[in-house]
């Protein structure tokens, strides 16, 4: 058996059973992986969808231009179609996705329009209104609006839905999905209620959304809206594909707990999520209490870790933000911008020394000698020896090095290592200002106290 194209292998996709990640969870925990979707995300149920449903009714036509606002995932969705069927594409997103969702994006053949975050929707600038204007000014082009067109839901209810009836045997109690465009949530809940009224349906949205308060007011609240990092969820508009009396809870995720929660999946699951994972297992954490032993929760993962290499799996990244704590000697090296040793032979002398580290803007270095460490030099200690003896700038830095550096393991925890750097310990010299540490490609690597200061202070 064979495929006449990559998108008749859209869906289907499996359904995995979570343990390590939901230890704290006492109901059954069972995962929508649509990673498997060709383009690595659930969007691509819709984007097939959207664009056929488009060419019955007359509105795509050939040799058309497909056009759209997107985070990325719905924009692959189309490009496949497109691809299948011989369109053009345009898209416009924010400047807060991940730079490889816009590169993936530009290699399936679309042209990609990067618009600014921190605007309002009505702005000329947003990504709505920009697709929106190219809608009506490209010749033969279709504008999608997959929050306002309903063949998003439609998809979710023809196929994702009835999946997961399948897949459980009817016997789910609860659905926990992202609330972004309200296609994958509200699709699913109308399917999966009038099959049983009494499963309960959760939408995980992320705080700097509006969707939780038009749930619970029925209106749109504007100290609610605010700029988040978080990908795939939230709104700042009410997109007409939902149907809010289908979702019994809206939980908010923040930003943080989505990407802790992302990488925590990948690491103890071994399947590598996106960001909105993230969001929607730590949203159905925190709502455990309200579960049993006997429930069983389905739980959406709509896309794959490949588009955040650059974002919640960078630990840069996520120290910058403060959300990766830094607790051991590694979590430093991984951290340095700079990770070139600088050192200098012991046979060389005084000025050579001082020059180098003035080239360097370093305060200290370790001194070598056939590949081995043999002393140490800092700007602090020729400056005591220069004002008793100033004709030891001639001296060789073996003649007024200091003892070496001590070694530390690099999976020594911080709170220790302090003590190594101020230590009066016999094996470590008093009041040293650096540690040599090793990183896993054996690479001889010196933190100073510099350098822990400026981890610690991401």
């Amino acid at each position: 058996m064979y495929f006449n194209h990559i998108t008749e292998t859209i869906g289907h996709t499996p359904m995995v059973k979570l343990s390590k990640v939901v230890v704290d969870v006492p109901a059954t925990v069972l995962a929508k992986v649509e990673t498997f979707n060709p383009g690595n995300s659930i969007k691509d149920r819709i984007g097939i969808k959207m664009v056929e449903q488009a060419e019955k009714k007359g509105l795509l036509k050939k040799g058309g231009t497909i056009i759209e606002g997107t985070s990325g995932n719905t924009g692959m969705g189309l490009a496949l179609a497109a691809i299948a069927k011989g369109y053009k594409c345009i898209f416009t997103t924010t400047d807060k996705q991940s730079k490889e969702k816009a590169d993936i994006l530009k290699a399936m053949g679309a042209e990609v329009i990067v618009c600014p975050t921190n605007v309002d929707p009505d702005d000329p600038r947003s990504y709505y209104s920009v697709s929106r204007r190219l809608g009506s000014e490209v010749p033969n082009s279709w504008y999608v609006n997959q929050y306002d067109n309903l063949d998003n839901r439609l998809a979710h209810y023809q196929s994702t839905a009835p999946e997961i009836w399948e897949q459980t045997e009817g016997r789910l109690t609860h659905f926990v999905a992202g609330a972004g465009t309200g296609g994958t949530i509200t699709g699913c809940a109308q399917f999966l209620k009038e099959k049983n009224p009494a499963i309960k349906v959760w939408a995980i949205d992320t705080y700097g959304s509006t969707l939780k308060a038009v749930h619970e007011t029925g209106k749109i609240d504007p100290d609610e809206i605010y700029p988040y990092i978080t990908e795939g969820i939230g709104e700042d508009i009410v997109p007409l594909n939902y149907d809010f009396s289908l979702i019994d809870h809206f939980e908010k995720v923040s930003d943080r707990d989505a990407a802790l929660m992302s990488r925590e999946i990948t690491r103890k699951e071994g399947i590598f999520v996106g960001y909105s994972c993230g969001s929607a297992l730590q949203g159905l954490i925190q709502l455990k209490d309200r579960l049993t032993k006997d429930d069983l929760v389905v739980v959406i993962f709509p896309d794959h870790g490949s588009r955040y290499v650059g974002k919640i799996y960078n630990d840069e990244w996520m120290r910058d933000r403060g959300w990766l704590e830094v607790k051991t000697v590694r979590d430093i090296i991984d951290s340095q911008v700079n990770k070139n040793i600088i050192s200098i032979s012991a046979e060389k002398n005084v000025a050579e020394a001082v020059s180098l580290l003035t080239a360097n803007d370093i305060d200290q270095m370790p001194v070598m000698e056939e590949g081995k460490m043999v002393g140490s030099i800092s700007e602090s200690g020729l400056l005591g020896k220069l004002l008793k003896d100033h004709n030891i700038k001639s001296a060789t830095v073996r003649d007024v090095m200091d003892p070496a550096f001590p070694v530390v393991s690099s999976d020594m925890p911080i709170d220790k290592l302090y003590t190594v750097i101020d230590s009066s310990q016999p094996e470590f010299r008093s009041g040293t200002n650096a540690v040599i540490t090793f990183d896993n490609l054996n690479n001889m690597r010196i933190v100073t106290k510099s350098d822990i200061i400026r981890a610690m202070a991401r």
